[in-house]
């Protein structure tokens, strides 16, 4: 079973910055795309940046410029830099993996999440 941690986490103010960290149990190499989601109290889960086994990256609308997403695959993890944050991005952020089995079976696997709190 696969495991995903989220650390970093943590109370911020506005304009602040923070970076959150996915340690896997596996090697990251196995997951054709990784990524960040978020989730805000009384809304839906929303994708916030995602890298995918080549490199590449997309961020949604709300954060592009803003934040970063990068693999490390030396330690198995993916890092997300979070600059000038805003009141909202309060959210919970989960750690996400995407595998495609070798049957074209898609795995998905969550981490526990980290609450980001951005209030003065």
């Amino acid at each position: 079973q696969v495991q995903l941690v989220e650390s970093g986490g943590g109370l911020v103010q506005p304009g602040e910055s923070l970076t959150l960290t996915c340690a896997t149990s596996r090697s990251i190499s196995n997951f054709n795309v990784m990524g960040w989601y978020r989730q805000a109290p009384g809304k839906e889960r929303e994708s916030v940046a995602r890298v995918t086994h080549g490199g590449r990256t997309s961020y949604a609308d709300s954060v592009r410029g803003r934040f970063a997403i990068s693999r490390d695959n030396a330690e198995n993890t993916i890092i997300l830099r979070m600059n000038s944050l805003k009141p909202w991005d309060t959210a919970l952020y989960y750690c996400h993996a995407l595998e495609v089995g070798s049957s074209g079976k898609l795995n998905d696997y969550w981490g526990p999440g980290t609450p980001v709190p951005v209030s003065p």
